[in-house]
């Protein structure tokens, strides 16, 4: 008995073993398939950094292959032939300024709809939602056509109503999933102790969404800040607000590309992005789970 015991023990043992075993072969392979889409995702960053410190004749011959001699001074020269820091204060001021409205907006607009859960506020939702699914090139003409009678086109105003309309939505749904998820009573003892409605929602609500309005502004900053057609649509060649895409077009010309400088002008462009996100993306994944699974 003892005998048979032992074989049977020994025998789950070696099952436990083999099945273990499985498992991290299994584990293994997940993570080198991780690793390898990791690299492929990340091999534009290489050839943007690669080929901007290279010349233009170095870049047709081979682009993937490492510089002969690293040429920084690129990057000194896009510095000058596009203004860079006017350029960059343009995008910075143009990107902040929708940011800052699409934050405001589209939290008092979710917090409404998902308070006063009405027929009219559902179907605004539904709309929200809808216009969703619209492509921006089927709008593209009506709204050019709307901004130049409307004198809303080469002014600064005009370029932050057109992301407001075009960004609250996604910003509306984001924070409507988040507000569902934040206790009622909270605002119930708030107005009980005397609490304003605005002061109900500036003073105790929106603090609490503090995971989901970092993830608004990341992901809308991301799009304004490397946005091109909108710009160049409602911008146009006005100078005084040219942003970084569109002054980095100025090396691609109708016979002659200069990719050097072009790359270079790329990789400044994105540095002050990557910073952003590299500081702020704790958040991101908490505010978009968040807000897709509360309520």
């Amino acid at each position: 008995m003892s005998r048979s015991i032992a074989q049977t023990e020994a025998g789950r043992e070696a099952l436990r073993d083999s099945s273990a075993e499985s498992r991290s072969k299994k584990l293994y392979a997940v993570e080198a398939a991780a690793v390898l889409l990791a690299l492929l995702f990340l091999s534009p960053f290489y050839f943007v950094l690669v080929n901007s410190v290279k010349s233009l004749g170095e870049i047709m011959v081979d682009a993937a292959s490492f510089p002969k001699k690293y040429l920084f001074s690129n990057y000194s020269d896009v510095w000058g032939i596009i203004r860079f820091p006017n350029v960059l204060y343009h995008s910075f001021l143009i990107t902040a300024l929708s940011v800052l409205g699409l934050i405001v907006l589209s939290s008092m607009t979710a917090y409404r709809i998902v308070r006063r859960p009405t027929l009219g506020n559902k179907v605004l939702f539904f709309c929200f939602i809808a216009s969703m699914t619209i492509p921006f090139q089927s709008v593209m003409l009506q709204l050019v056509r709307v901004t130049s009678t409307l004198e809303l086109r080469g002014n600064l105003l005009g370029i932050v109503v057109c992301y407001l309309g075009f960004g609250l939505a996604l910003s509306v749904v984001l924070f409507h999933g988040f507000i569902k998820g934040v206790p009622l009573e909270i605002e119930e003892a708030a107005v009980v102790d005397g609490c304003s409605p605005y002061g109900v929602f500036w003073r105790i609500v929106f603090p609490l969404l503090k995971p989901i309005t970092v993830t608004v502004i990341i992901l809308n900053t991301l799009w304004i800040w490397n946005d091109y057609l909108l710009p160049v649509l409602i911008i146009g060649s006005n100078k005084d607000l040219t942003t970084i895409p569109l002054a980095v077009t100025r090396f691609f010309g109708q016979y002659t590309k200069q990719w050097d400088l072009a790359l270079a002008g790329l990789a400044m462009s994105v540095t002050p992005i990557i910073i952003l996100f590299l500081a702020l993306q704790k958040h991101i994944v908490e505010g978009i789970t968040s807000g897709s699974i509360k309520g």
